[in-house]
């Protein structure tokens, strides 16, 4: 076993002690997730600077 994948286990172990409901996503969340990569991808993007961050 590799030391990322000891490392990603650790987390993982620290995470469901600490939450153990967790879940990754919600399915809302996964499908928001998987449109803003579709569109990302696309190349709709804002940029930076045309964000009013005041």
């Amino acid at each position: 076993m590799k030391i990322k994948d000891k490392i990603n286990e650790f987390v993982k172990r620290v995470v469901l002690a600490w939450d153990p409901d967790y879940t990754k996503a919600t399915p809302r969340e996964a499908a928001d997730m998987k449109r803003a990569e579709e569109e990302f991808a696309r190349g709709d993007t804002v940029s930076h600077e045309d964000i009013d961050w005041d």
